[in-house]
């Protein structure tokens, strides 16, 4: 088995999967539920799905849409998306996920992962941190599918979000999500050298290269893949995919 994990995540857009470009323009890439019949037959280790405008738009969660997507899933599931309470988390839990993304709901309530990770554990609770850079490469913390600027520094929230009590973080770029261009190495080795909980690099992987080098070079203890396994290629169309295992273990192992 491979030591690093990576990990398909799947946008959620009412009930269907989309693929987003910089958390702007999105495109249809299909059922959630067929989706994950064919990730089982690839035999993915493990499958996130975040319903990304959820908060942005403060809907409720589609609890009927996770279950049907437990009932067909082989493998670990995590959730993120306008999970509000401990009730909330209860609820995904009970259906059979694995873990809880959480972002947006943190920043008013942080007390909200204390909660989660004293009921089911620490490493139930993914703490899910959006990065945008400005013109002179200033990093700043994002909410709310990228709306909404957070008065925080990366590496202080994300200190904040373990003591607070999440398993491992989950660090999105915002310009390289959907790029094809590869992970922002420098932004997951600056939180990687700031916390003691693994760290998932997101956005941007366009080959299994890119994985390689965000893990060697970037600290990453797992990494999310979004645009990699939904298309065939860079400006084709729609393919549900999954590198072959002994390339990941060139990659990631050699």
């Amino acid at each position: 088995m491979l030591k690093t994990r990576v990990i398909p995540c799947l946008l959620l857009k009412d009930e269907s999967l989309v693929k987003t470009k910089k958390f702007k323009k999105y495109d249809y890439i299909g059922d959630p539920v067929n989706t994950v019949r064919i990730f089982n037959e690839l035999e993915v280790d493990e499958l996130m799905f975040l319903d990304i405008f959820a908060s942005k738009e403060s809907r409720e969660i589609n609890f009927e849409l996770l279950k049907d997507i437990a009932n067909e899933c082989f493998m670990p599931l995590s959730y993120g998306g306008n999970v509000k309470s401990l009730e909330d988390a209860k609820r995904i839990f009970e259906i059979g996920f694995e873990k809880i993304v959480i972002n947006s709901n943190a920043f008013g309530n942080l007390d909200l992962v204390t909660q989660i990770a004293n009921y089911f554990g620490n490493q139930s609770v993914v703490g899910s941190i959006d990065v945008k850079r400005g013109f002179f490469g200033k990093e700043s913390v994002y909410s709310h599918h990228g709306s909404v600027k957070q008065k925080v520094d990366v590496v202080v929230w994300a200190k904040k979000l373990e003591d607070a009590g999440v398993g491992e973080l989950l660090i999105t770029s915002v310009q390289r999500e959907g790029s094809w261009e590869g992970y922002d190495v420098e932004l997951i080795k600056e939180v990687t050298d700031s916390v003691r909980v693994p760290v998932i690099a997101n956005g941007g992987a366009g080959r299994i290269e890119h994985l390689g080098e965000v893990v060697k070079k970037g600290g990453a203890s797992a990494c999310a893949v979004g645009s990699l396994v939904v298309y065939q290629k860079k400006g084709m169309g729609v393919l549900v995919n999954f590198p072959n295992k002994k390339e990941l273990e060139r990659v990631l192992n050699g």
